[in-house]
């Protein structure tokens, strides 16, 4: 992706293709932002995306602690509904998202969006919270509650600092999930203006032939975001994948 980034045009239709580009250039990087609306994808996909994953893992840390924490009718049947909810393919909600969001004037919104894409991550990353809010002992509630703390104060103080590992695997999964997602981002938004970087990458094919150079050169700039979300969060989802792997 890096090498026919750095390739002019010309040279990425070579054959043989080349490893290493006779006249690396830049040019396509500049073009992106001179020619396309590349910064008006980039900017929407993070508002999007930030505010998608925000929200998700905020109510997933609070549902995940009320269902491994407190027991209450239908706990079980609760949890099994989530997953079973996952088996579906998302394309059976393209034509009523579609209506609903219409009906909202929602369409060529931001919030549109956010509004699906929390709806898609909300259910499997309360899962994955519920899991590591199990991990942890109830004693520990109980002594925070014996020390004073309210139900609030145990959750926010005590437990959910202990489960920083989950939070980041969490964060990680929304923010996948929202960045990648193309089909509804395409169908909910009509404008260019509100294109989001999926989309945008994929209306760089031309007409009468595909700048590979471009297409590679936005999509390395696309995923400078989840590389740097991961460098930032990587000790703690570590954490995540270890952890229940040793006893004691």
């Amino acid at each position: 992706m890096v090498v026919t980034a750095l390739k002019t045009p010309l040279e990425t239709m070579n054959t043989p293709p080349t490893w290493i580009p006779k006249d690396p250039s830049l040019g396509s990087f500049g073009r992106l932002w001179q020619d396309y609306p590349f910064g008006s994808f980039f900017r929407n996909s993070v508002i999007i995306v930030f505010f998608s994953m925000v929200v998700s893992v905020f109510f997933a840390c609070l549902a995940g602690y009320g269902v491994s924490r407190f027991k209450f009718r239908g706990k079980k049947f609760m949890t099994t509904f989530i997953l079973i909810t996952q088996m579906f393919p998302s394309v059976m909600l393209l034509v009523p998202f579609y209506s609903v969001i219409n009906q909202l004037k929602l369409i060529n919104t931001h919030l549109g969006l956010i509004i699906v894409y929390i709806s898609f991550t909300i259910p499997f990353s309360t899962w994955m919270m519920i899991g590591f809010f199990k991990s942890l002992p109830l004693e520990l509630d109980e002594a925070a509650r014996i020390d004073g703390c309210t139900v609030w104060q145990t959750f926010w103080r005590v437990v959910l600092p202990l489960t920083l590992p989950g939070i980041a695997s969490t964060c990680i999964y929304s923010f996948i999930t929202s960045w990648n997602e193309y089909m509804f981002a395409f169908i909910l938004t009509n404008s260019p203006d509100m294109r989001t970087l999926s989309v945008g990458i994929a209306e760089l094919n031309g007409f009468q032939q595909i700048l590979w150079n471009d297409m590679m050169a936005a999509s390395l700039i696309a995923s400078i975001p989840l590389i740097m979300l991961f460098i930032f969060l990587q000790k703690y989802f570590i954490s995540s994948l270890t952890a229940g792997a040793v006893k004691g």
